[in-house]
């Protein structure tokens, strides 16, 4: 499959960012995540972390609770599942029950445990499922996963440096989302802020 990383990209700056703002600033995580169609690229739905309402609503069950409000006819085949960041076992398996059989993600379990502070994904799958440093296998019979960045590195240099701009918004802002979840998560009830 011919994937346009820049699409994918932009849906993350200038769709999935814009609600994680909204929801960060009420104490949530800076998880999100979209759906689109295979076929054009073009926006199902989109989630964010909800936590604060209810713990098990992480950014990528949150996509796939609107998918399936939304969507009644669109088979989740026929759809790319986009992840902000590497899912967790729980989100690993709704994506799985879900009938997703693939999801791209931006940031790595290394990012959410060292930039982002946030260790939890890499300590339950280490803890609960025995799976050293995040080692998933990551195409299996369900799905494959792709790294969007690992991805954008194997392109032509020249397709590289266009979009070498849009990845540094992403870190930026993301920085930015990540200071502000944790100087408020003091306050918030989530189990494991």
């Amino acid at each position: 499959m011919n994937i346009n990383y820049s699409r994918l990209l932009d849906l993350i700056l200038k769709e999935i960012i814009p609600l994680t703002y909204k929801n960060v600033e009420k104490g949530n995580k800076v998880f999100g995540g979209a759906i689109v169609s295979k076929v054009d690229l073009t926006t199902i739905c989109i989630g964010v972390n909800n936590e604060i309402i209810n713990p098990l609503l992480h950014g990528e069950i949150s996509t796939i609770n609107n998918f399936f409000k939304k969507n009644k006819k669109i088979n989740p085949i026929d759809c790319i599942f986009v992840s902000t960041h590497e899912p967790c076992s729980l989100c690993l398996s709704a994506i799985t029950w879900a009938g997703f059989n693939n999801f791209y993600y931006f940031f790595p379990y290394e990012d959410t445990k060292d930039k982002f502070n946030i260790p939890h994904d890499l300590n339950i799958l280490s803890q609960v499922f025995n799976i050293a440093e995040g080692k998933y296998n990551d195409s299996n019979f369900y799905w494959k996963s792709f790294s969007i960045l690992n991805e954008i590195n194997k392109l032509p240099s020249n397709k590289r440096k266009t979009l070498k701009f849009k990845i540094n918004q992403i870190y930026k802002k993301y920085e930015d989302l990540s200071l502000k979840y944790q100087e408020s998560k003091k306050e918030n009830k989530i189990p494991l802020n």
